[in-house]
């Protein structure tokens, strides 16, 4: 089991841009307070195609914020980049590309031993889901095929973001969010964060924060979903089930 006690910050964000407004404004403070007195911030822009666009987006923003930003994708030496950042942020877009970009860098394992150290990561979106065990929720085209599905493992558990209640007025007859992460808790344990758009959690010092205006919805297998609240600590939701799941293995 990953031990969330060993230093490591983590903020883990549903959505980079939220309705009514600009990227990552929603996020700003969060992001702001997670870096800390960190100045500078290396990017992996791996879910998106045009990299060289995605970055010059992201270093603009995080420029405003009064960061600099480099982005992994332009530097020779990429394991050498990660063991000197000061901050990690690596953006949404395709999780099945962003996975396969981190296998094909080599780049998971030099990840987790600087946020096992400390070092902040920001996640958006696929960034997120890449931070939990596999991309296993992930609702993404598998566009292109990572050597694995498994992932950073970061945390424990599985974030769904982008998190849609279903609608009763809607015709649509295909499957909902909530039918696909029943399937995922068929076959696996790990427990879901259902993170809504404009919610985010933030892990750091033994605690899962729930953060944003929404609740979240937690699903754990052989259990109905449990709604948590804004502000709340996830941690102990989450680890009752991974408990039980380890003592079951």
């Amino acid at each position: 089991m990953v031990n969330m006690d060993d230093g490591r910050r983590l903020l883990l964000i549903s959505n980079s841009t939220l309705h009514g407004s600009g990227y990552l404004d929603h996020a700003e403070s969060e992001i702001r307070d997670v870096v800390g007195s960190g100045t500078s911030v290396l990017f992996v822009p791996y879910a998106v195609r045009d990299r060289g666009a995605y970055a010059a987006k992201a270093r603009e923003r995080f420029r405003n914020m009064g960061l600099s930003l480099i982005s992994i994708h332009d530097i020779s030496n990429m394991p050498r980049a990660i063991d000197e950042a000061e901050s990690i942020f690596v953006g949404g877009g395709n999780t099945f590309r962003l996975l396969k970009g981190l296998y094909d860098h080599d780049l998971l394992g030099p990840i987790r031993r600087r946020v096992a150290a400390g070092v902040p990561y920001i996640g958006s979106s696929a960034g997120s889901i890449v931070a939990c065990p596999s991309l296993k929720t992930t609702k993404d085209m598998p566009v292109v095929q990572p050597s694995s599905f498994e992932a950073l493992g970061l945390v424990p558990f599985q974030i769904s973001p982008h998190y849609l209640d279903p609608d009763p007025s809607s015709t649509h007859m295909g499957e909902t969010q909530e039918e696909r992460i029943t399937q995922f808790l068929e076959e696996n344990e790990a427990p879901v964060v259902g993170l809504r758009e404009g919610s985010m959690l933030r892990v750091q010092e033994g605690v899962v924060l729930l953060k944003g205006p929404h609740t979240a919805r937690i699903f754990r297998r052989g259990e109905k979903p449990v709604e948590a609240a804004p502000g709340s600590n996830l941690r102990a939701l989450l680890e009752e089930t991974l408990s039980l799941a380890g003592r079951v293995a």
